[in-house]
């Protein structure tokens, strides 16, 4: 039979079973919430560095784009300026060929 005292025994040492059952299962969720948390910001930091990567990519593309469109509208003034005609058919002589003439046709004037 069980006396009183190995009662009082037996319930404090399953009372520390369960403190440190709970213990271990608060321990075992820190430590996989650290992990979750680890691998996130992990994730985290390779995309971030991706976007970075492309960003200056599209930097780089959109840097061309500009100077681009910078050269092609110096070229459209040139060609609205003063003999801006002339600079044209000096630069479209290479689409004649070879000991052709060419024909300009205007319209008479009344």
């Amino acid at each position: 039979m069980i006396t009183g005292g190995e009662a009082a025994a037996l319930q404090a040492l399953s009372s520390e079973r369960q403190e440190l059952l709970c213990s271990l299962i608060g321990l075992a969720l820190k430590v996989g919430l650290v992990v979750v948390a680890g691998v996130s910001l992990v994730r985290l930091a390779t995309a971030y560095q991706e976007r970075m990567e492309r960003q200056g990519e599209l930097s780089a593309v959109l840097g061309l784009e500009r100077a681009k469109l910078s050269k092609a509208r110096e070229r459209f003034d040139h060609l609205f300026m003063v003999e801006g005609e002339q600079r044209l058919i000096r630069e479209q002589n290479q689409w004649i060929a070879p000991n052709r003439l060419r024909v300009v046709w205007q319209q008479a004037t009344p």
